[in-house]
C-alpha cells in the first residue's frame, strides 16, 4: 500500500517503533522509479548503488527490474514501455496496472535527488539483510552443539559476507588516484603500505609485500619454502613490528616454531631438539626466545581448511590485533568449499579465492604453491611457471610469483666439479639460493641471490657473509 500524506520530493523513512517492520522507505523507491521514467540520464547514476532485491515493496522491485532489462536491450524507459514489459511477464495487474507507473510519474515529477533517494533504498536494504543475518547467527546459537569454534566461524563467515556485499566500488577520477600516489607518506604510513621482506636486493626489487597482492612462493620439496616464508614472518613483526597470520597444513606449530628459534638463535636445530647445546649457545637461544616471544605471530595449524575459515579466523584475529600478512603452507592443501568437476577447476577456485581474501583484508597474502616433477627431468632445474601445478589458475591469480632455485640440491660438489672442470672446487654453490621472480604484475622480473644455511633451515642476506661464525662447514660465514 502507498504511503499517504508523503511529500514528493522528501522521502522519509516509513519505520516508526509502534510499526513492527523492518527499515524501509516506499517514498524513495517510488521516487527512484520516477525519476527512471521520467529522465534517461537516472539510469547511469542509479545502477551502482541499488540492486532490484534492495527494494522493500515486491511490487517496486519488478518494475526496477524491469528498467534494468529495457536498459540492457538500450531501449528507452518510458511508462508505455516498463508496462508492456510488465505484461508481458505478467506481472501489470500485481503491481496496479499502467494506472500505477502514471500515479508514480505524477507523484514524483522530477529526478532531483536521485542518488540520495536510491542510497536510502541501499542503506534500507542493507539493515533488513543485518536483522536476517543476527536471526540466522540466533538460529546457530539455539542449535548450540558441542563445537562452539564452528558455530563462532560460521556467524563470522555471514557477517563477512553481509560486509562483502555492502563494500561495492565505483568510479575513482584518475586525479584522485595521481594526488594520493604523490602524496608523501610519514614513516608510519609508509610502513602501513607494504611489508618488507626482511632481504635488501628483494625489498629493492619488488618494493615490498603490497598490501592486497597474492604472493605464490613455490619450489620442489625439500628446496626450503616453509623456511624462506618462516623467514619473511619473522621479518616481518620483528623488524616491521607487523601482525602476522601463518597457516600451517603441512606441520605442526611446535615445529614451526622450533625452526623459528633455531633460525634465531643460529643454533642447529638438532642441537635444539636434544638440549644439547652450550653455555653460550644456551645465552643465545634465551635471547632469541625473547625477541620472538614478543613479536606478534599467530600459527594455526589446523590439518584442513578451507580459504572461508582462513577468511573467518583472519577477520577475529585483524578485529583484536591487527593484520599485516597472511602465510598459508600450503595452497594445494587447501580444501575448496564447494564442489568442483576437476582438481584444476577446484584449485582455480582456491587462487581465486585467496586474491579475493588479500583484498578484502587489505594485506599482502603469501601462499606456498608445490612444483610438477617437470622440473626434476630437464637441465637446468631452473624452474618456469609452466612447472606450477595447476599453473593456468595460480599463475592468472598471483600478483608475484617467486620461485627457489638451489643447485646444490641437485649437483653435489664432485658432480658440479665435474660439469665446471675449469672452475675451482670452492666455488661449488653450497649454501646459495635464488629467489626467481617469475611474474610481478606491478614490477619488473628478475632473481636474486640469498644463502641459505642447512644447519638452522634459514635464508640471509648474502651481505652476512663477511662475518665471523662457529658454525662447521658454513662456507659463507656467519649465522646471527
Amino acid at each position: 500500500m502507498v504511503l499517504d500524506n508523503v511529500p514528493a520530493q522528501i522521502p522519509r523513512n516509513s519505520l516508526t517503533p509502534q510499526s513492527g517492520l523492518p527499515p524501509h522507505d516506499i517514498s524513495a523507491e517510488e521516487a527512484v522509479i520516477a525519476a527512471l521514467l521520467l529522465d534517461n540520464d537516472a539510469y547511469a547514476r542509479i545502477v551502482p548503488i541499488i540492486q532490484p532485491n534492495d527494494f522493500f515493496r515486491e511490487h517496486n522491485g519488478w518494475i526496477y527490474e524491469v528498467c534494468l532489462q529495457l536498459a540492457d536491450r538500450n531501449e528507452t524507459i518510458t511508462i508505455p514501455t516498463v508496462a508492456h514489459e510488465l505484461l508481458r511477464l505478467d506481472r501489470l495487474e500485481l503491481i496496479g496496472g499502467e494506472t500505477y507507473l502514471q500515479e508514480i510519474a505524477g507523484k514524483y515529477f522530477t529526478a532531483i535527488g536521485v542518488e540520495s533517494h536510491a542510497r536510502i533504498i541501499a542503506r534500507d536494504a542493507l539493515y533488513r539483510r543485518l536483522m536476517q543475518t543476527a536471526g540466522q547467527i540466533a538460529q546457530l546459537a539455539n542449535a548450540g552443539g558441542a563445537d562452539v569454534s564452528h558455530v563462532i566461524r560460521e556467524s563470522e563467515a555471514l557477517l563477512l559476507n553481509l560486509r562483502s556485499a555492502e563494500a561495492s566500488g565505483d568510479f575513482r577520477r584518475l586525479r584522485e588516484l595521481l594526488d594520493d600516489f604523490l602524496e608523501v607518506p610519514s614513516d608510519e604510513e609508509e610502513i602501513d603500505a607494504v611489508i618488507r621482506s626482511g632481504f635488501m636486493d628483494l625489498d629493492e626489487l619488488l618494493g615490498g609485500f603490497k598490501r592486497g597482492d597474492l604472493l605464490v612462493l613455490a619450489a620442489r620439496t625439500g628446496v626450503g619454502k616453509t623456511s624462506l616464508m618462516l623467514n619473511f614472518a619473522r621479518n616481518a613483526a620483528v623488524g616491521s613490528h607487523g601482525t602476522v597470520a601463518i597457516f600451517s597444513l603441512e606441520m605442526n606449530g611446535e615445529q614451526l616454531a622450533m625452526r623459528m628459534l633455531s633460525a634465531e638463535s643460529g643454533v642447529k636445530m638438532s642441537r635444539l631438539r636434544l638440549g644439547r647445546h652450550g653455555e653460550e649457545e644456551e645465552s643465545r637461544v634465551m635471547n632469541a626466545h625473547g625477541q620472538l616471544s614478543s613479536a606478534p605471530i599467530f600459527i594455526d595449524d589446523s590439518a584442513m581448511l578451507s580459504v572461508s575459515e582462513i577468511r573467518a579466523k583472519c577477520r577475529r584475529l585483524q578485529a583484536e590485533f591487527g593484520l599485516d600478512l597472511v602465510i598459508v603452507d600450503y595452497l594445494q592443501l587447501l580444501q575448496s568449499s564447494g564442489r568442483s568437476d576437476t582438481r584444476a577447476n577446484e584449485i582455480s577456485h582456491i587462487s581465486r579465492s585467496l586474491k579475493e581474501l588479500a583484498r578484502e583484508l587489505n594485506v599482502p597474502v603469501m601462499a606456498a604453491a608445490q612444483l610438477s616433477r617437470a622440473v626434476e627431468s630437464r637441465q637446468p632445474h631452473i624452474p618456469m611457471l609452466s612447472d606450477l601445478r595447476e599453473s593456468g589458475a595460480i599463475e592468472q591469480d598471483a600478483d608475484i610469483v617467486m620461485f627457489i632455485y638451489r643447485e646444490d640440491v641437485y649437483l653435489q660438489a664432485e658432480q658440479w666439479q665435474d660439469k665446471n672442470p675449469t672452475t675451482p672446487g670452492s666455488q661449488h654453490p653450497t649454501g646459495l639460493a635464488q629467489v626467481i621472480i617469475a611474474k610481478h604484475r606491478n614490477g619488473p622480473t628478475g632473481t636474486v641471490t640469498i644463502r641459505f644455511v642447512p644447519e638452522t633451515a634459514s635464508f640471509q642476506d648474502l651481505l652476512l657473509r663477511s662475518d665471523t661464525s662457529n658454525l662447521e662447514n658454513d662456507p659463507l660465514g656467519p649465522v646471527n
